[in-house]
């Protein structure tokens, strides 16, 4: 299935677009809760009050391209009924905990420009709630009841995105809590 938007048509996802995700997370509170524990390395990201949205996600899709082939990437956006989907009236696909996302394969572009409704971590944001690239190279999730974003991928990415002052990420170990200090769970 296709959809339309900015004048193009568009790939909507189905279920073995995200089958390497989907039942291969761990519940509790580690990283893997989020994102499958096969990546070199992983870190926890949020925007912090001295930073616009608009910079801190900017900061995050151009470290990610830096380290990404020129691939299409899959953006999922997680239908909470609050916030916008982009095609709501796209099929859904299900990861977590049945939890519904609109997946559409497009790129960092459109990453950072479709959503106009805010999302889950900053009424302000246009990120998607889930993305990664066709290679699978890397995986930037955020949950549903999280104010943070998890990443895993190649060690020197997280070495980037960790180094970038604008995205206030801190590495993490696949067993140790991913709750970012200062803040606190829902």
């Amino acid at each position: 299935m296709q959809v339309n938007k900015d004048g193009r048509d568009w790939r909507v996802g189905a279920a073995a677009d995200v089958s390497w995700i989907a039942g291969h997370t761990t519940a509790g509170v580690s990283i893997t809760t989020a994102i499958p524990p096969v990546f070199d390395a992983y870190a926890t990201t949020y925007q912090t009050d001295q930073v616009t949205a608009a910079a801190y996600e900017h900061a995050l899709i151009e470290d990610l391209t830096t380290h990404t082939p020129d691939l299409p990437w899959w953006l999922a956006y997680l239908d909470t009924g609050a916030h916008d989907v982009v095609f709501s009236h796209a099929p859904r696909v299900f990861l977590y905990w049945n939890w519904p996302y609109v997946l559409v394969e497009a790129g960092p572009e459109q990453a950072l420009t479709w959503r106009t409704g805010g999302h889950i971590r900053h009424p302000h944001g246009a990120l998607p709630d889930l993305f990664f690239p066709a290679d699978r190279s890397w995986l930037v999730p955020a949950l549903w009841d999280d104010t943070w974003t998890c990443i895993g991928g190649p060690a020197p990415l997280i070495h980037t995105i960790a180094s970038d002052s604008l995205t206030n990420a801190r590495q993490v170990r696949p067993d140790e809590d991913a709750l970012p200090p200062g803040l606190t769970r829902e």
